[in-house]
């Protein structure tokens, strides 16, 4: 029961509320609240509620609405203020509450929260005759949105089944399809299982073939072994027969090599008793003596010396390359370098190469060329000329090595000839049996 601020009660206060406020009365109470909040002073707010006095409307209806609901329950002079602020924002329907009866278009649940703060009489059955309003008001809502959830749930399922449906029908489909090509598969597998035993009729026709191949082989390697065997025999009397055969040889060549030499005795004896007989003299002219020459003594020193050729004189290499089967053997790179080092590599080459070529004509001595292969850049596109033979020394291998090669390669006695300046050249060619010839030697007789 409620009481004033002087402690007597209101016209309604006397009637108690015996169930709880409903949700949509009690919003609209706190709605109610906030809104004449903002117009009462801080001293006019109970002490609980002073610190939401900055608060904007619904923002103090969010966080005080329990606070706010409270003390509009408890405080009777807060109700009394909040209710003088609801007849000035609504005097309509503050006033039909007044006099007994509510607007027929105002909304029950308006009605029954301020007649929850007016606390007009006969406010009891308002609030409870709202909520019961409201209540079937959220039944019929609910009873909407069961029905709408109902359909939606009718059109899931018919959507459902029809997708059963086409799904059912495409896995009949495929179930078909796999039956086929399972009957397909079996199909393949009966010919590939007659391909199998097909060919394992022919394996064991072909290990037959082999057998019988093998055994045919075994018997023709027996009988290749006895006639081996046969033909050793054979071999061993023919050797037999030929070793007889020499020594029968040997000494009927004996017997005819004593009958020569007794034939050689005889005419040596006769031919001594032939000279016995005609008492011939003695010969005491040799062939030698026939011959004329300058004997010794009979020339100057200085006689001598005029005949006698210079290391330097191009007439010597002519009278090298004259003896029988020479070989000249050119240390290119040696040379070149000596008569024209300022021309490039390639022309040297080919000038010395066409110099050869013309001493090869006039001597028809044999004539090799050597160069260093470290020099070249790259391969040589070169076409030898006649009668010089060209030679490039291998990667790692110098002229020089290359040219003491060629020396050794030659049989002894034959009369070799190397063209070089390199004294290392000229000394182990000379060891080897080989003529050295300086390169100017060489020069002068090509120019």
């Amino acid at each position: 029961m409620v009481e004033t601020q002087g402690g007597e009660p209101d016209d309604g206060t006397a009637e108690v509320l015996d169930r709880p406020l409903p949700d949509g009365v009690r919003r609209r109470v706190v709605q109610i609240v906030s809104d004449g909040f903002g117009g009462l002073t801080v001293g006019e707010l109970p002490a609980q509620l002073r610190q939401y006095a900055r608060f904007a409307p619904n923002r103090r209806a969010k966080f005080a609405g329990n606070a706010m609901a409270a003390a509009l329950e408890t405080d009777p002079l807060f109700r009394q203020r909040i209710g003088e602020k609801l007849r000035e924002a609504q005097p309509e329907l503050t006033g039909a509450l007044d006099s007994g009866s509510a607007p027929a278009a105002a909304d029950p649940l308006d009605v029954a929260a301020a007649a929850y703060v007016l606390r007009p009489a006969g406010w009891v059955k308002l609030v409870t005759a709202a909520g019961e309003e409201a209540q079937r008001a959220d039944a019929e809502r609910a009873g909407e949105e069961s029905r709408a959830e109902l359909e939606r749930l009718r059109e899931e399922l018919a959507q459902a089944r029809e997708r059963t449906r086409h799904e059912t029908e495409r896995l009949r489909a495929e179930l078909d399809a796999s039956r086929k090509e399972a009957e397909s598969l079996h199909r393949k597998l009966r010919s590939a299982l007659s391909d199998v035993k097909r060919g394992e009729a022919a394996l064991r026709k072909a290990h037959a073939e082999i057998e019988a191949v093998r055994a045919e082989g075994t018997t023709q390697v027996s009988a290749a072994e006895s006639e081996t065997r046969r033909l050793k025999a054979r071999l061993v009397e023919a050797e037999a027969a030929l070793e007889a055969t020499r020594r029968a040889a040997r000494e009927g060549r004996s017997v005819e090599d004593m009958r020569v030499r007794l034939l050689l005795d005889t005419l040596l004896d006769a031919t001594q008793g032939l000279r016995r007989e005609l008492a011939l003299p003695p010969v005491s002219v040799r062939p030698a003596e026939t011959v004329d020459a300058v004997e010794p003594g009979r020339m100057t020193p200085k006689d001598i010396a005029a005949r006698a050729l210079s290391e330097h004189d191009p007439a010597i290499l002519d009278q090298l390359l004259a003896l029988p089967q020479a070989h000249l053997v050119v240390d290119g790179y040696n040379v070149t370098k000596t008569g024209y080092p300022q021309m490039p590599l390639e022309k040297q080459r080919l000038r010395l190469l066409g110099q050869l070529s013309q001493l090869a004509a006039q001597t028809g001595a044999e004539v090799t060329c050597v160069f260093d292969g470290a020099e070249l850049a790259a391969p040589v596109l070169l076409a030898p000329p006649r009668g010089v033979r060209v030679l490039f020394s291998k990667p790692g291998v110098t002229a020089d090595e290359l040219i003491r090669q060629l020396v050794r390669a030659e049989p002894p006695g034959r009369p070799v000839i190397v063209a070089s300046t390199d004294r290392e050249v000229a000394d182990g060619v000379a060891r080897a049996g080989a003529r050295p010839v300086a390169s100017a030697v060489l020069l002068k007789r090509l120019s």
